[in-house]
């Protein structure tokens, strides 16, 4: 195989706005430093005319392939720039993915093959190659991963096609230019509604463009934190349906269209009051502990409203409850009906009551999966081989040449398989 060219996006949180934003609210999100990597290998001279498309998922140990003859044979032409794909290039895609034989219980793995060949052959056509993922992110879990997916995966398509240039930094690392980000977040929502039907676009804008952000009906504006959030992220390891989810909330909102529509307005209200108390400076601790107790409110009222909405789960009332007995409120981020759980961290808390709720968590049929320090990831990095730049390293001088704090924005530790 020829130089694999490889991307990487980070995955994401919402702070405020889930849901509600696919009906015009406002919503806030950031990125995290938990990342999915996809690489693309293309059959160099000395390979010869390889005739397979290759989709590896390593961290799941699957593997699937189609021949190029299949492809031509079932797929029609695609269009090369980004739109929703027609109704029979998803009719015969999803052929191709009824052959690999997935099991109906991984239907979130067959809606991401899915995606794979849709992006795949729109962006590069019908041709062979060899597409490696992997990902720090837990599948289905609220943190994005379908995002990530989609967007590193479009970036390193569009790379390897040379839609997006690939000049080298001193580091290996090279970052689009706001054009080709553009470009790359488009095809990347369009392997979204793939999945999952009706999505906000928030998840692959923040995933694309990284830092926190406010994000209103496509809307994106860059927010600057003055101080660092810390966060407990608790995954409840249930999985859940995200496209079935909005649906419900949706069906829920034309059954009650004037209950529901106060419901997205006081959604938008949250959003808006918690991004300008996240930008408004803080001088000391005083100041920053009373930013951090409205915040904290303004947490708690959003998860009042999402439970109005009916995408709240058993798993994650236990959370909420678990939480709240050290008054520590917190709120689900994602999908809902499972998935993982906010609690921020107050900048004075003491650690010692940081690791009794953690163990009181562990407690609820759960362990401490591991602690991610989670930053504000900026730009979507490409790789070119024999250069190494951590997550880590390249969150950091983001957020020390483009934040006015020194700091990650977002410090995250994450508890998994809660109160299943």
């Amino acid at each position: 195989m020829g130089v694999p060219v490889v991307a990487r996006a980070p995955g994401k949180i919402i702070l405020s706005g889930e849901h509600a934003v696919v009906h015009g609210s406002t919503a806030v999100a950031a990125s995290i430093d938990l990342c999915t990597k996809v690489s693309v290998s293309l059959p160099s001279d000395a390979d010869g005319a390889s005739g397979l498309l290759e989709l590896r998922l390593e961290d799941l140990e699957l593997v699937f392939s189609w021949s190029i003859e299949r492809l031509k044979e079932i797929l029609p032409v695609c269009d090369t720039s980004p739109s929703s794909s027609s109704l029979e290039t998803l009719q015969s895609a999803a052929i191709l993915v009824e052959e690999q034989n997935i099991p109906e219980a991984k239907i979130g793995l067959a809606a991401g093959v899915f995606a794979f060949l849709c992006l795949h052959t729109a962006i590069r056509g019908i041709k062979p190659a060899v597409v490696v993922v992997t990902s720090d992110l837990p599948l289905g879990s609220g943190l994005g991963s379908s995002a990530a997916f989609c967007v590193s995966l479009s970036a390193a398509l569009l790379a390897s096609s040379g839609s997006i240039s690939l000049d080298c930094n001193e580091h290996g690392w090279l970052s689009p230019n706001s054009e080709e980000l553009e470009l790359v977040n488009r095809w990347a929502f369009e392997g979204e509604k793939v999945i999952h039907g009706k999505p906000s676009g928030i998840d692959n804008t923040v995933s694309t463009f990284g830092n926190m952000i406010m994000f209103q009906s496509g809307k994106l504006t860059q927010i600057k934190s003055y101080a660092p959030l810390r966060m407990l992220i608790t995954n409840t390891k249930v999985g859940r349906n995200t496209q079935a989810l909005v649906a419900g909330v949706s069906e829920r909102a034309l059954r009650y269209p004037g209950a529901m529509a106060s419901v997205f307005s006081a959604v938008d209200s949250i959003s808006k009051e918690l991004s300008a108390i996240i930008q408004s400076p803080a001088t000391n601790d005083f100041s920053i502990t009373e930013k951090e107790e409205k915040i904290q409110e303004l947490m708690e009222m959003n998860q009042g409203l999402l439970q109005c909405m009916g995408v709240s789960h058993a798993s994650i009332e236990t959370v909420l409850r678990t939480t709240l007995k050290y008054q520590l409120p917190s709120k689900l981020t994602g999908g809902g009906g499972g998935g993982c759980v906010l609690t921020l961290l107050p900048t004075l808390l003491a650690g010692a009551v940081i690791d009794k709720v953690i163990t009181e968590l562990e407690g609820c049929q759960g362990r401490m999966f591991e602690g991610f320090h989670g930053a504000i990831a900026k730009h979507l990095p490409f790789r070119l081989p024999f250069f190494e730049l951590s997550s880590r390293e390249i969150c950091l001088k983001f957020s020390k040449n483009n934040s006015a704090f020194e700091e990650p924005a977002v410090i995250c530790e994450l508890v998994e398989n809660v109160g299943r």
